[in-house]
């Protein structure tokens, strides 16, 4: 399994995008976490193998936000709080 941190930018605030994030990492069986980020982008921690499915319906949307820009790396799991990775949850 891969732990990806994937930064969005665009219209993602203020949207329900975080919420249509966690639906879907319930759907899919994703781990991890979503927040706000002061810059105005979202911050997505996700623990999953299908990874690229998953971050090509991040790029979607949810019909209300737009996404410009996706900025995603593969981190260590041993830098994620291991309570983060039992579930999907919004920060």
């Amino acid at each position: 399994m891969q732990v990806l941190r994937i930064i969005v930018t665009g219209r993602v605030q203020g949207v329900g995008f975080r919420y249509f994030i966690y639906k879907l990492a319930t759907k899919m069986g994703v781990k991890g976490t979503v927040r706000n980020l002061d810059d105005g982008s979202v911050e997505i921690i996700c623990h999953t193998d299908d990874y690229e499915m998953f971050i090509d319906a991040v790029r979607k949307g949810n019909g209300f936000s737009r996404v410009d820009d996706l900025y995603v790396e593969k981190i260590h799991p041993a830098s994620i709080a291991s309570r983060h990775l039992r579930s999907f949850t919004i920060i």
